[in-house]
């Protein structure tokens, strides 16, 4: 029974000591993250200076990403718009037009489909030139029959396909795709996503350099007092953790300011932006970050402010204590 009291007696123990250490290790948190926000506080001047850098450097990308999610918008719309136009031969009349137009609507990638007879075909052509007395002179209607369709996919090579199973169907004699644009809208929002993408890491570098050489400043000030705290058998993680929220500090505050900017340049650019999209018929308003944007856009930035941190102090740490 001894034995086994003193079993419980050593259990008990190191669930208290294990609980002990667990309080003290959350206090240090909670002390360190209180006092690495007052230490910049302190000097106001040189934290909005570092982070209005961060900022800076986060706001290119991050402008850069919501106008290619614009792009996206408008890409969807281009997309729904995206026909196929189906030229008839010339001796189809109009009730022939029609079963054709029926069969073209049965196939299984054809979305909807609109029917221009030559006579209407016409009268449409003669409105848009002003020609209507010249016109009315040919001795027979030149136009033929056309049926606009509407496919499911609207991808290149999926219209392609179908242009060329149309094509076969007795009655029609051309099948003709614009599909130019929209390959170039494509290649242009690739390449516009893969140089936003270079820009984003080359601008989370930047952020590094900034965190990682104010942070290796502050270290610099404190070794003496970093050497008596190694002295009495403070540990590298406990050294480095003030340091750490230093960085994430930085790196939160650049994101707030990084916010701001793109808040206030959404807003300064809003109307020229709205009033050139209407001059070309279109309705387009820069997007917004949203919440979700918001908190990525903070969550990377205070990521960003603590790794730079983390690697300025140990360099520094290792080259003051060498191993």
């Amino acid at each position: 029974m001894s034995r086994e009291a003193s079993q419980e007696r050593g259990a008990r123990k190191q669930r208290t000591t294990n609980s002990s250490r667990w309080r003290g290790w959350v206090r240090h948190h909670r002390a360190m993250s209180l006092d690495s926000a007052l230490r910049l506080v302190r000097t106001p001047l040189g934290s909005l200076f570092t982070m209005l850098a961060i900022a800076i450097a986060l706001v290119l990308p991050a402008g850069l990403w919501l106008m290619l999610d614009g792009a996206r918008l408008l890409d969807a719309e281009l997309d729904a718009s995206a026909t196929a136009t189906v030229y008839l031969a010339s001796e189809v009349d109009d009730e022939e037009a029609r079963r054709i137009q029926q069969a073209l609507e049965a196939h299984a990638q054809v979305n909807a489909s609109r029917l221009i007879t030559a006579s209407q075909g016409m009268e449409e052509f003669q409105r848009s030139l002003g020609l209507e007395d010249l016109l009315s002179q040919l001795p027979e209607n030149p136009l033929p029959a056309t049926i606009v369709l509407t496919p499911v996919d609207p991808e290149p090579s999926a219209m392609r396909q179908l242009a060329d199973q149309l094509s076969t169907v007795t009655g029609v004699d051309e099948v003709r795709l614009d599909l130019a644009w929209l390959d170039r809208l494509r290649k242009l929002a690739e390449l516009g996503r893969r140089a936003t993408l270079g820009l984003g890491v080359l601008f989370g570098l930047g952020v590094l350099l900034v965190v990682g050489n104010t942070i290796r400043l502050a270290v610099a000030s404190r070794r003496q007092e970093i050497e008596v705290v190694t002295l009495i058998g403070a540990t590298h993680a406990f050294v480095r953790r003030p340091f750490l929220y230093s960085g994430a500090w930085y790196g939160f505050g650049g994101g707030l300011l990084a916010l701001a900017l793109l808040v206030l340049g959404g807003d300064w650019l809003a109307t020229p932006i709205s009033d050139l999209a209407a001059s070309y018929g279109a309705n387009y308003a820069l997007p917004k970050l949203g919440w979700i944007g918001s908190a990525t856009l903070l969550s990377c930035s205070t990521i960003l402010g603590w790794l730079g941190a983390w690697l300025a102090v140990s360099q520094h740490l290792a080259s003051i204590y060498p191993r």
